[in-house]
């Protein structure tokens, strides 16, 4: 079972990956006080990236838009990074020709399932996804942790990967996920491989597509309401928040700050610093 913040050591941390629903956000919405965590990070030199089953479309504006060096979508499909001079460029994990091939086979095979399934559809967001689709079961629908199991077992049955955050079903085709995206953006970003016992990242998340990251990261953290999946994840996180959602991220936030001894207010934090390109 994870154990409390307090238990880790996070006084070489360089750099916070971070899922969005459910972790950064609070009730669905971005508060001002975890916009300001994330700003804090920045100015105290450390990066921030985002990892989330979200669409092409939101990744785009929140790489441009928000304090953070980079946003990993649609489960690892693709990421948008920030490069030395401001501009932002678009990786896919599949050529062009797998990706033409792969898409109209998950619209069928997706819309078959949703045939089966009474009461789901595609998620709202799903017109600004370019490799993976989601399909809403806990967003602008509530058809509870059953439903979303049907869904993913028949997908699964048809050769579609399929995995649920805390507000979709996320389906693709292709050998990608949140893992081996992050570990891509390290290499060609940043040039640096995340190690078994890694002190310098941490991940933060909450639902089932977190769990390979859980694994890998050494420093792995839900925030609280993981709990509501820990009897049922493959992987749990090493620790974990005492308060939930955005609220457990911000004291993720403030026992790095501390444990880094960085000022935590306006005005007195180091200058941000770029990754090195080494």
């Amino acid at each position: 079972m994870p154990v409390p913040l307090t238990a880790a050591d996070f006084s070489r941390v360089e750099a916070i990956f971070a899922d969005v629903d459910g972790t950064l956000t609070t009730g669905g919405e971005l508060e001002s006080s975890t916009l300001r965590a994330l700003e804090l990070l920045r100015e105290s030199g450390l990066k921030v990236v985002l990892v989330t089953g979200r669409p092409a479309g939101w990744a785009d504006c929140w790489s441009r838009s928000l304090p953070v060096e980079g946003v990993i979508a649609e489960n690892g499909g693709l990421y948008f990074a920030r490069g030395a001079d401001g501009r932002v460029k678009k990786v896919y994990a599949q050529r062009a020709s797998d990706r033409k091939k792969a898409r109209p086979r998950l619209l069928r095979e997706c819309r078959r399932a949703i045939r089966q399934v009474p009461g789901i559809r595609f998620s709202a967001d799903s017109a600004y996804s370019e490799v993976d689709v989601a399909i809403d079961y806990n967003e602008d629908v509530r058809l509870g942790a059953q439903v979303a199991d049907r869904l993913e077992a028949i997908l699964r049955e048809r050769g579609v990967r399929a995995v649920r955050s805390s507000v979709h079903v996320n389906a693709w085709i292709g050998g990608f996920d949140k893992l081996t995206a992050v570990e891509r953006f390290l290499r060609k970003e940043w040039r640096v491989r995340l190690k078994s016992r890694d002190p310098r990242f941490v991940y933060v998340g909450d639902s089932f597509n977190d769990a390979p990251l859980f694994e890998a990261f050494a420093l792995s953290v839900g925030v609280a309401n993981v709990r509501d999946v820990l009897n049922r994840i493959d992987t749990p996180p090493t620790y974990i928040t005492r308060e939930r959602e955005g609220r457990g991220f911000r004291e993720l936030v403030r026992e790095i700050l501390a444990q880094r001894n960085r000022p935590s207010r306006v005005g007195t934090a180091r200058k941000w610093r770029r990754p090195s390109r080494r």
